[in-house]
């Protein structure tokens, strides 16, 4: 038998939990199914420990905020980044007023964000950003120092017994957070099931296929086998690694000359309670000379399941696998006929990257210890322990005529079939713009809708148009989640 839906939502990671959500808003008739293989939602991607939790909002990361050739700043990307971030606070907030969100210091707490400037460019780069920041009103906060005692007064685990003839500078934001993207997205699963919505754990689309104007799903019971069918006018896939793979079987135009390249990230992770509280930030450094901006090496304090640790990396690895719980032939099986150009063109396009994921990968003990050193000079090894934490799948795809690039930050909106489907590929910064990046889902997918819509998702969501609307609104959402200026909702 074949079940109906008004929309299939394929993963149960914090993409498809945010659209479902919004949905459930937009229209509270609807029939929402979010499909998830494995047996509990949020633990691929979404999951504490395969994220480094940070509430992307563009207030310290390097990599957001590229110098021009001219020694110049662009930081549009950051402002982008903020204000769609924003959209992220707003969209909570509303929830947890509704009451359906349960405590958001679950999920959400307050824990500055610092950049971290060594060396004449780095130091020039980071007084660069702060300089084109400072005039926005989603950076107002933010402080710049070069000032030894000031440093150790912020960072003290970064800056007792640092070399005092070191050239350094940090930036400062307590509008920063740390965010359990797991807990969050089980809760708004939660939500949407207790407003009617289906969330189906355990079950693996198998097939995915047009059928008249929309698709039809054949999934199976991965602990029974049994199987079952699924049809919707309108299915978006979710699905992080495994997302590109399903697109693929289901022969989608418009992702055949995508291709694909896993790589795992590990940290370098403590609890040792003095150093923990030596160190309540999110400090991100600058990527060395000649290394690709996908290496910024961060510090950052974390609090998952109400235990506080510190992390370091990341540090690449490999897998052949596009999800942790993948297969070692996820790689492999990628490769088509119609994207064996893009894959050679972004290996000869790369090479810089290749190089430097084959030194990750050789990397020593030794030499990680050395990389954690640059932000915790006195770093005794023995304190430290290696961690994998998630598995990313970085689009491949040719830009111009020739050249074959790899997509590492940012995300890829696939739509297909006059928007019926569509699929969200990449990854940084991901979760922490998943609102807007749902809205532009919505856009993609339900064009005729938009402007019977567009009302209710300023309500909920804000109005990056409407700047002094959107800040004030923020400014009210973050007290609301308890992350006020008052200090409330801090680690």
């Amino acid at each position: 038998m074949t079940e109906e839906f008004d929309a299939v939502l394929i993963g149960g990671g914090v993409m498809s939990a945010t659209l479902g959500m919004l949905l459930s808003e937009l229209e509270p008739g609807w029939r929402i199914a979010v499909v998830e293989r494995l047996d509990e939602a949020g633990l691929e991607s979404s999951s504490a420990w395969n994220n480094a939790g940070t509430g992307h909002a563009g207030l310290c990361e390097f990599n957001y905020t590229p110098r021009r050739p001219d020694g110049s700043v662009d930081v549009s990307r950051a402002v982008e980044i903020g204000e769609q971030f924003s959209a992220s606070l707003l969209f909570w907030a509303h929830l947890a007023a509704a009451g359906v969100l349960g405590s958001p210091r679950d999920f959400v707490r307050s824990v500055p964000h610092s950049g971290f400037g060594r060396g004449p460019d780095g130091v020039a780069h980071l007084r660069g950003r702060y300089e084109g920041l400072r005039g926005h009103p989603l950076f107002a906060d933010q402080e710049f120092s070069d000032d030894p005692a000031v440093l150790r007064d912020w960072l003290p685990l970064m800056f007792d017994g640092r070399n005092a003839g070191e050239e350094v500078a940090v930036t400062r934001s307590a509008r920063g957070t740390d965010v359990g993207f797991g807990v969050l997205t089980r809760r708004l699963l939660a939500a949407l099931r207790s407003r009617g919505g289906t969330v189906a754990l355990g079950h693996e689309v198998r097939a995915m296929r047009r059928s008249g104007s929309g698709w039809t799903l054949d999934v199976r019971v991965r602990t029974t086998g049994e199987d079952s069918r699924l049809r919707a006018p309108n299915v978006f896939v979710g699905a992080g690694g495994g997302t590109l793979p399903l697109l693929q079987r289901a022969g989608v135009p418009e992702v055949r000359r995508y291709g694909a390249f896993p790589i795992s990230g590990q940290f370098l992770r403590t609890a040792r309670a003095d150093l923990v509280a030596a160190h309540r930030a999110k400090v991100y450094g600058h990527a060395d000379p000649g290394a690709p901006t996908i290496s910024v090496p961060h510090l950052d304090h974390r609090t998952v399941d109400g235990r506080e640790h510190l992390v370091f990396g990341p540090f690449a690895a490999f897998s052949p696998r596009f999800l942790r719980t993948g297969r070692r032939s996820d790689l492999l099986r990628s490769v088509r006929p119609g994207n064996v150009g893009v894959l050679a063109a972004s290996a000869r396009d790369n090479r810089s990257l290749m190089a430097y994921l084959v030194r990750q990968v050789a990397q020593t003990s030794r030499a990680r210890t050395t990389a954690l050193r640059t932000f915790v000079p006195t770093v005794d090894p023995g304190d430290w322990e290696l961690v994998t934490a998630g598995q990313r799948v970085q689009v491949l795809k040719m830009t111009g005529a020739r050249r074959g690039a790899m997509v590492g930050f940012g995300t890829e909106l696939v739509s297909s079939a006059g928007g019926s489907l569509t699929a969200l590929l990449g990854a940084s910064p991901g979760a922490s713009t998943a609102v807007a990046t749902m809205v532009d889902v919505l856009a993609a997918g339900f064009p005729g809708r938009m402007a019977g819509w567009s009302a209710r998702l300023a309500e909920i969501a804000g109005n990056r148009s409407d700047l002094a609307d959107l800040t004030a609104r923020t400014h009210m959402a973050r007290r609301v989640l308890g992350l006020g200026p008052d200090g409330e909702g801090r680690s």
